[in-house]
């Protein structure tokens, strides 16, 4: 017997409740009176708080409103509501859903919300089929202020799947549920494989009792936040990594205007030293997003601190296996909505390379740009390698009397073609080494002195 996957609505599909939308979409076709007294404040308490027995109690009540109306009275007022939920949904609760349809498992909505009003929304993302609450309907087609089967909440959501799982061959065992609610908890203890999605302090608690994973459809797969506050674990690290907490170096940072606040973007720098991490996690920062930022296997398989960075936002490169993965986790990150953060040269230049003033990078910006067709913004570092040299195992902290100046330049977005990764992939280059001081793009030989800065411990080929 296969699995299905059973998805709870408000506060997991979505950040917030449906009930504000299909309210708004009943009053304006004169279904409903305008308002209920306190009905913004429940509201308001659900989206922050999650479920509670107050707007569980509204929703029970809410067939005598129907009561007496033609079942399809309300079908207009469905369809609306469903255009604008529908834009609310988070976009990796839609690839998740499309990764269970390709592993050939049902995906099923489960919800308190009546079918009469959500079937629209759960036909609209792609749901093979709803378990909701069903209202009664008289002979004439009417409602009659009663509910056919269980109120689908609690024990009675549970009973519903029960009956949806006998009826098409269903083992809970081999199935998923994903709810943000502790009232589901018959539901997640149910399946082979429950998440708590978004979850209320309760249900937070007992996930981690359980070591069920907690998940967040607003941000990537893996991405870790801090239960109940529900901020990213990135946001404290960038903290950490304050310019304020180096006195080894000076920031002059500009341009941060030319990041989009809002939507996917793909963020590029050059590459000079292993303190260029902390200059762009100061970027990142002070442009008030997150990033996924792309980095070298080793740096994840780091006992312990592989898995914070994983869960920080990192993404794993290996260019052993070809990078598929991590370009898939990128685009992935790019289509729902979030900035991606990678240094196209993929480490540091050796020997002469490193004073050559036109910089190379590998294809895989342009291609993500292709494909997404998020700006592609160019970041130039200047001074990095004077807090951290290649040629050294850690950065010189001590540096405080007279602490290197380190320029950070944001440009604004490279104007691509999209007909060639390599030739893009130039013009991304070229507008990094653009960002970057006057003396970057004097041609030069290095002097030995310059040369041994850039080779580990600072050793020339040949050098005994």
């Amino acid at each position: 017997m296969p699995g299905a996957a059973f998805f709870d609505l408000d506060r997991t599909l979505l950040q917030g409740g449906t009930g504000p939308h299909l309210s708004q979409a009943m009053v304006e076709l004169g279904l409903v009176p305008r308002s209920l007294p306190g009905q913004g404040l429940l509201f308001k308490a659900f989206d922050l708080f999650g479920e509670n027995l107050p707007s569980i109690f509204l929703a029970r009540q809410a067939t005598l409103v129907a009561r007496g109306r033609d079942s399809k009275s309300f079908d207009e007022a469905a369809a609306k509501a469903a255009g604008v939920i529908a834009g609310h949904i988070h976009p990796f609760a839609l690839a998740l859903i499309e990764q269970h349809k390709a592993e050939g498992r049902l995906t099923v909505m489960a919800t308190t919300t009546p079918t009469h009003l959500i079937q629209p929304l759960a036909d609209r993302l792609g749901f093979d089929d709803v378990i909701a609450t069903r209202y009664n309907t008289k002979d004439d087609g009417t409602f009659d202020g009663s509910i056919r089967g269980p109120f689908v909440w609690s024990t009675g959501k549970l009973a519903a799947v029960k009956h949806f799982a006998e009826r098409h061959d269903i083992n809970l065992a081999e199935s998923y549920a994903y709810s943000d609610s502790i009232f589901d908890l018959p539901l997640l203890e149910a399946v082979g494989q429950p998440a708590a999605v978004n979850p209320d302090p309760r249900l937070s608690v007992y996930a981690v009792a359980r070591r069920w994973p907690i998940v967040h459809f607003d941000v990537s797969p893996g991405v870790f936040k801090v239960p109940v506050i529900g901020i990213e674990l990135q946001r404290f690290l960038f903290e950490g990594l304050r310019s304020t907490w180096f006195p080894c170096a000076r920031f002059d940072i500009r341009g941060l205007e030319n990041i989009p606040r809002h939507g996917p973007v793909i963020l590029v720098g050059n590459h000079r030293s292993y303190f260029d991490a902390v200059a762009m996690a100061n970027v990142v920062r002070k442009s008030g997003r997150s990033v996924r930022f792309l980095g070298k296997k080793e740096l994840f398989d780091i006992p312990v601190l592989g898995s914070f960075f994983a869960a920080s936002g990192g993404i794993r490169v290996d260019r052993g296996e070809g990078g598929t993965e991590s370009y898939d986790m990128a685009a992935l990150a790019l289509e729902g909505g979030e900035m991606v953060g990678l240094l196209p040269e993929g480490t540091i230049p050796r020997g002469e390379a490193f004073f050559d003033p036109i910089l190379k990078g590998r294809s895989g910006a342009a291609r993500l740009a292709s494909v997404s067709r998020a700006p592609v913004i160019p970041v130039g570092m200047w001074g990095t390698e004077k807090v951290w040299p290649r040629s050294s195992s850690m950065p010189n902290l001590l540096n405080l009397s007279h602490p290197p100046q380190v320029t950070i330049r944001v440009g604004r977005p490279v104007d691509l073609k999209y007909r060639s990764p390599a030739a893009d992939t130039k013009r991304i280059m070229a507008a990094i080494a653009d960002l970057l001081p006057p003396e970057s793009r004097d041609r030069h030989v290095p002097t030995d002195e310059e040369l041994r800065t850039t080779y580990p411990h600072g050793r020339l080929p040949g050098d005994e």
